[in-house]
């Protein structure tokens, strides 16, 4: 049995003193920090990008880059829809309307490779019923210059020019709404979260000044995030959807980080501690765990630095920055006004006469030591209960998250498009168009790149081959420039079919003169490069995180088993999110309630970056339950009660911590944008799953099934963890060990000191929400 920590609270030193010397000057420097903040970054936003999802160091990706030098004609990212209404696009009237907008077109800057149907005659740029053709162009720089281009020339081309109607639409345009509803929707999302945090966090302390605490961290951090944000923008491409990820994790984490540590010293206040020795146990313990559980957190988030795609690292370098923000602010503002308030934390109790009334109703009214004044009782009872019956809990449990992720077997991988937006959105409304009443799809299909000095009988013998083809319907070209050339190829199959996809690599098989280098580029091509880039990094991903969970909980446990538990159980909890994105954006299910279009497919990065930050956030969970087993275990020894002991004062916290970030999820889930709405939904689904069924129900009955074993740990590893092991069981327990609940029957819960604590002294976030009903 473990040695059992009887030594007096050591006094407050180090850290601790640093951070609560000068409380005032903490603050007042956090607040003009924080201002600063605000100031470097505003217009954050607007320096961001609405792609990224290509490789850099893929073929598809240097072909493209290649055609748009040499053939900008080839890669046109900007087409006007022109309707001619009744009259035909053959009209002479609508004729010349065209011809002038496409030659107004030609004169403006920053565009380039101007064509039209009026002065190819190609099919392709004509629907089928005669009233609608296109005049299609590339707008030149990157995503910043080609949106300032776009607003431009949009109230210069788009609306009634003469006898015809002109839309905006293309690959730009798609971006660039996207970008403006993504900036309106994470502004939305905001004010409904903020105020509906503000109450559920008034439910969970009871007290309005505690509940502010955790708001005032999460703010911090996601204004400090922007600025950071703000400032790689200055050096490497950042996606906009990486602010979605900030507002949700700033106030997600913090308000995780807070409840852990004010939950923490109003215990230590409870038990008699005066202020700063409260705050000094508090970060000896809770502050210690909040810490590695942020770097956790990190590591997880910093797997996708691993891939090429500026979108998953974008939301790496968001997901870092706002959670070591929030740790840093938890860790030093917190104590800071922690000190500052001492007992005061209670004040502004809001739930003081319903509690008034409770005591004037319960027998023996006045004392604090009655059944429903306990805190935690029901997931106490709720601990017992799944390890009286652990083999059907583990079973059942499993069984059910597994047949919940079912649905991920069939995936589909696919790329983002313009039904990402609302239905309502131009962009989309012109590329509806253009997918459903035109021949071919303009700027879509596959265009292979040709570079070298060939001969025509090399490019003629190319050219036949890539008919042979079972995929090709059409080759168009070459159309030649110098050295290089290209061939249009337009496929059977769908833009980004099976098909298609078998296509790009039958084209790149295909055999050519030694003198000429092919590349093959196009929507399918990039979602081929894609699939196989995120393959390729995938399992190094995997490795980092993998070997972070191993490394952190044991050092926070000293044990072998329990690390691999951790992982086992946090992939588990994912099951339910991978199942239900498939079964509803990919399948469509629920698309009318949720008001989405199913385009049969997901995006192909959206699977990693919604592991990854789920997976981060089921060990932030997991290391705050694990933390306050392990350091009763180190107590008492017992392992069972450690277990239920654990549960009881963790399970109210974490499960209101799950619902808090599940609210500022969905919020963000409310978004326009399909991808944005799947990792809003599908992240609130996790967490709930990973803190009601994994926490509440999976880990105890594991850790009942695997006994005293669950500690154990080769003699080499337990003298590691000696000298390098962390322990919230650092500082003196605040309960005696003599009034410890006796696992064997010989007391009860009622004994437990807390629940001795003055009501009006301590709020226990599970008599507020979350707790399982009592029998």
């Amino acid at each position: 049995m473990p040695e059992v920590n009887r030594s007096a609270p050591p006094t407050v030193g180090g850290w601790t003193r640093f951070v609560t010397a000068r409380p005032r000057l903490a603050l007042l420097a956090a607040l003009v920090i924080t201002a600063l903040a605000v100031f470097a970054g505003s217009g954050v936003a607007d320096r961001m990008g609405s792609g990224g999802w290509q490789a850099p160091d893929a073929e598809s990706t240097y072909a493209t880059e290649v055609l748009a030098r040499e053939f900008p004609a080839s890669q046109p990212n900007l087409l006007l829809l022109v309707d001619s209404g009744s009259a035909g696009v053959d009209d002479p009237a609508v004729a010349a309307e065209a011809a002038r907008l496409a030659e107004r077109l030609k004169a403006e800057p920053g565009i380039s490779g101007v064509g039209s149907y009026w002065e190819t005659a190609s099919p392709a740029l004509r629907s089928e019923d005669g009233r609608e053709a296109i005049i299609a162009a590339r707008i030149g720089g990157d995503e910043k210059a080609a949106g300032e281009t776009l607003d431009r020339l949009a109230p210069a081309f788009a609306g009634e020019r003469g006898p015809v109607t002109v839309s905006l639409g293309g690959p730009v345009a798609v971006q660039h709404e996207m970008q403006t509803t993504i900036q309106e929707d994470l502004l939305r999302a905001e004010l409904i979260a903020l105020p509906v945090t503000l109450v559920l966090l008034v439910m969970v302390f009871g007290s309005a000044v505690a509940a502010m605490l955790p708001l005032a961290v999460g703010i911090v951090a996601i204004l400090g995030t922007n600025a950071v944000l703000r400032g790689l923008t200055e050096f490497t491409d950042v996606s906009v959807f990486a602010m979605n990820l900030t507002t949700a994790l700033g106030l997600g984490l913090a308000i995780d980080y807070a409840l852990f540590i004010v939950r923490r010293f109003r215990e230590e206040l409870a038990t008699g501690a005066d202020t700063r020795t409260a705050v000094g146990t508090t970060l000896r313990t809770a502050g210690r765990t909040v810490l590695f559980s942020a770097l956790t957190v990190a590591v997880s988030l910093s797997a996708m630095l691993v891939f090429p795609q500026y979108f998953l690292r974008s939301f790496a370098y968001a997901g870092i920055a706002v959670v070591l923000l929030a740790a840093a602010a938890a860790l030093i503002l917190l104590p800071a006004a922690l000190v500052l308030l001492g007992p005061r934390i209670n004040s502004l109790d809001l739930r003081r006469l319903l509690r008034r009334r409770k005591k004037t109703a319960s027998a023996g009214a006045g004392s604090a030591g009655g059944a429903d004044a306990s805190p935690g009782r029901g997931w106490a009872w709720l601990g017992a209960l799944v390890m009286r019956r652990a083999p059907v809990f583990a079973i059942v449990t499993t069984v059910g998250l597994l047949l919940l992720g079912l649905p991920f077997l069939g995936v589909k991988f696919g790329t983002a498009d313009d039904r990402q937006l609302p239905a309502s959105a131009e962009s989309r409304v012109v590329q509806e168009h253009i997918r459903d009443g035109f021949p071919g799809s303009p700027g879509g299909g596959l265009e292979v790149l040709v570079e070298g000095q060939g001969s025509r009988a090399d490019h003629a013998d190319l050219k036949a081959r890539i008919e042979q083809l079972p995929g090709v319907l059409r080759v168009e070209g070459p159309v030649a420039e110098g050295p290089a050339a290209y061939y249009s190829v337009l496929p059977k199959g769908e833009a980004v079919g099976e098909e298609t996809q078998q296509l790009v690599r039958d084209l790149r098989a295909v055999p050519s003169a030694s003198s000429l280098d092919v590349s093959v580029t196009g929507t399918a091509a990039v979602l081929v490069d894609s699939k196989d880039s995120i393959a390729d990094r995938l399992p190094w991903a995997l490795a980092i995180i993998v070997v972070a969970t191993l490394l952190v909980v044991f050092l926070l446990t000293g044990s072998v088993l329990i690390p691999l538990q951790a992982v086992v159980l946090n992939a588990l909890s994912l099951t339910a999110m991978f199942g239900a994105v498939v079964w509803v954006f990919q399948d469509g299910n629920l698309s009318g309630l949720l008001a989405f279009t199913s385009t049969g497919d997901i995006e192909t990065t959206l699977p990693v970056l919604m592991f990854c930050v789920a997976f981060g956030l089921s060990m932030d969970y997991g290391v705050f339950l694990i933390s306050r087993i392990k350091e009763e275990y180190d107590r008492t020894g017992d392992h069972e009660h450690s277990v239920t002991f654990g549960l009881r004062h963790t399970g109210g916290l974490i499960t209101a911590a799950a619902v808090i970030l599940a609210v500022v999820m969905v919020a963000i889930g409310t978004s326009r944008v399909t991808n944005t709405k799947m990792l809003g939904l599908g992240i609130a689904l996790a967490v709930l799953m990973d803190a009601m069924v994994v926490r509440s129900l999976l880990v105890p009955a594991v850790m009942k099934l695997m006994g005293r074993s669950t500690w154990w740990a080769p003699a080499p590893l337990r003298a590691f963890h000696r000298r390098f092991g962390l322990s919230e069981g650092e500082s003196s327990p605040a309960v005696a060990p003599a009034a410890l609940p006796d696992p064997g029957g010989r007391g009860g819960p009622e004994e437990d000191p807390e629940a001795t604590a003055e009501p009006e002294q301590i709020s226990d976030t599970s008599r507020d929400i979350g707790e399982p009903a009592r029998r």
